[in-house]
């Protein structure tokens, strides 16, 4: 019900000039001031991690989160929102407040494939508001210490031998299952995906030996590998790494020429989050992944420190949402 007070049709309704313009005059000068006060953040801002604590996405959490909170002054909360692939942590996000005091960290390879995967309350063109990615992670090829290969043209041959019997623990839907069933679609093998909750989920059971290998980003999963509790076989990338250059390639396996995949992990907002809030976080983002100490202990890790602009990113995501739309049409594979 409209409730504004309607001029009399029997009164004529003036305009006076000089109050008008101070007015006008009065309200720039607010707007001048307000645009050159730093008015975000003025309180802790939540950024949503949609995994669970642990994997890659928090880890990257919690160091940008320590760095953004020396900048800003205002405290970064980690807030653990697993489930459905990280559907359930970017619906929260995307039904808060485009504020800036909500936002998310995850896999955007992920969000890419949604669509595809799952029928979800929002659209991840239209609810959501790309800032920027933080780095890139090959996966690493792994498997427990008993499984008897020690390369990927092993690997395959002891699937092709038994089909059906190794185990790949993985987040159904994942970045991560796509880059698996990609390789599975091109070799004709058969093995079994175990669905768990996350990325720690997964690295444990092929630790313990539940599962017999996997997929997943360095960040994850170098640490294991040096204490000999996963066995490495391969790297993701296009080339070799130069943080283990004695690693090879997935490419490099006849077969699986060209293969590549892995990890974009980058921040997200809720749509019509305003351009300031944007800018000022991507390039403080920018800023920080290019100081010494945080760029040297991502390298050394096998990450890739790297700040894609807000409009890259968004171009990005419409074109990855095609390239897995076709992946999982070709694979028939519909998540239950």
């Amino acid at each position: 019900m409209n409730t504004r007070m309607q001029p009399s049709p029997t009164r004529s309704v003036r305009f006076h000039r000089a109050p008008v313009v101070a007015l006008s005059a009065a309200l720039a000068l607010c707007g001048h001031a307000l645009a050159q006060s730093p008015a975000w953040p003025v309180k802790p801002v939540r950024v949503i991690v949609p995994y669970p604590a642990g994997g890659t996405s928090d880890i990257l959490t919690r160091m940008v989160g320590a760095k953004l909170t020396e900048a800003w002054g205002q405290q970064i909360i980690a807030e653990s929102r697993p489930g459905a692939n990280g559907n359930i942590g970017v619906e929260a996000m995307v039904r808060s407040a485009p504020d800036g005091y909500t936002l998310t960290l995850m896999d955007i390879g992920n969000l890419s494939i949604t669509p595809s995967m799952y029928k979800v309350p929002f659209d991840i063109l239209r609810d959501i508001t790309p800032i920027t990615t933080v780095t890139f992670s090959p996966y690493l090829l792994t498997t427990h210490p008993s499984v008897p290969v020690k390369n990927v043209a092993e690997l395959i041959a002891l699937a092709k031998k038994h089909p059906g019997r190794l185990n790949v623990p993985v987040g159904l839907g994942s970045n991560i299952h796509l880059s698996t069933l990609a390789m599975q679609q091109r070799l004709g093998t058969n093995w079994t995906y175990v669905p768990t909750k996350g990325g720690q989920s997964s690295v444990i059971s092929v630790m313990t030996g539940d599962g017999d290998f996997l997929f997943m980003g360095v960040i994850q999963t170098w640490t294991h590998v040096k204490s000999g509790r996963l066995k490495l076989l391969a790297v993701s990338s296009a080339e070799r790494e130069p943080t283990f250059p004695q690693v090879p390639t997935v490419a490099e396996t006849p077969g699986l020429e060209g293969y590549t995949a892995g990890s974009w992990q980058g921040i997200i907002g809720p749509a019509k989050l305003p351009a300031e809030i944007v800018n000022k976080t991507y390039n403080e983002v920018r800023r920080i992944i290019d100081l010494p100490d945080f760029r040297d202990k991502l390298v050394s890790q096998g990450s890739r420190p790297q700040a894609k602009p807000p409009g890259e990113l968004a171009k990005w995501l419409a074109s990855e949402k095609e390239k897995w739309a076709k992946v999982v049409k070709d694979s028939g594979y519909k998540v239950q």
